[in-house]
């Protein structure tokens, strides 16, 4: 492997004169963090593209530290806009990861919040909860989900504006110890930027999660069972082909979060199946096999209620 940096002589001793970006990307361990993010998820093309990308100015900005060439460390502040079930929490993690190993934080550990973690309920109460997770998020990325639930305007006398002040302070005054990621649907975070323009000018990544496709969907739910030790057989396969057809166009289909629901209800049934109709010992294919009958009994596939799909 070539060597990541040459060294020429300096004022202070040996400094480098050229960097090997490409030594840099595999030794500092981003093309590990890069490789597991796209074997882990399915799809999310353009998420994993400015991943790729944030990763390439944060080696290029780190070569340049090095060399001595006027810098400013970047602004890692992002936002995550998407649906639910795509996503934004596992890449949130790989983040972490990314920024730890090229040492833009000191920690790599994600602290993962939601207005209640932050928010208290009487006055006085807002900053220390607040404090007391930055605190724990230092050295770290602080992922807060639903972000745009952490002020009420209809609520005069909500406490969630204290904690968005304490929020923007941190953000702007320790940015080199922490990174925050805004998480929440696209529409409502469009809004919370619009009513919260402190937190605009110091989110420099926004990146869109898309929904998954039918076929992106099968997938998961495939890498799903097996991580399970169970599998569709070619007719449950092509139920379940059919059922992630007519789930996504129900209420409250939350992508990949859907999809382990209905899996799970599926082994239910199947382990309901099983019990009933054995009569003797029963082998590990059947066992670990999900077939048409669990997926089809779904409500999903009934003209009548869709109660048991929409809640989840």
């Amino acid at each position: 492997m070539a060597e990541a940096v040459s060294m020429r002589p300096g004022v202070d001793g040996e400094v480098p004169s050229t960097i090997d970006l490409r030594a840099e990307y595999v030794e500092s361990g981003v093309k590990d963090v890069l490789e597991e993010l796209d074997n882990s998820l399915i799809g999310l093309a353009p998420v994993k593209q400015r991943i790729r990308e944030t990763a390439a100015l944060l080696l290029v900005e780190r070569a340049r530290k090095r060399l001595g060439l006027a810098h400013e460390t970047p602004t890692l502040h992002m936002s995550f806009s998407g649906n639910p079930g795509t996503g934004k929490t596992t890449v949130a993690l790989r983040m972490a990861d990314l920024l730890h190993r090229l040492g833009y934080i000191r920690k790599g550990h994600l602290v993962s919040v939601t207005r209640d973690d932050l928010v208290g309920q009487y006055i006085g109460h807002t900053a220390p909860k607040t404090k007391e997770i930055l605190k724990k998020a230092m050295g770290g990325v602080l992922f807060i989900d639903e972000a745009y639930y952490l002020y009420r305007q209809e609520n005069e006398r909500d406490y969630g504006q204290e904690a968005i002040e304490i929020l923007l302070q941190v953000m702007e005054h320790q940015r080199e110890d922490f990174v925050v990621i805004l998480a929440g649907y696209a529409d409502r975070m469009d809004r919370f930027f619009e009513s919260n323009p402190g937190f605009r000018s110091r989110i420099a990544h926004h990146i869109d999660f898309p929904d998954y496709t039918d076929s992106e969907l099968l997938r998961i739910a495939e890498v799903m069972l097996a991580k399970q030790n169970y599998s569709l057989d070619v007719a449950g396969r092509a139920a379940m082909e059919q059922y992630i057809a007519l789930r996504r166009r129900q209420p409250h289909f939350a992508n990949a979060r859907s999809i382990r629901n209905a899996l799970d209800r599926a082994r239910l049934r199947q382990a309901n199946r099983l019990f009933e109709t054995s009569n003797g010992s029963i082998g590990a294919d059947a066992l670990s096999t999900i077939v048409a009958a669990d997926i089809r009994a779904s409500r999903i596939f009934n003209s009548g209620t869709m109660q048991e799909e929409a809640a989840s």
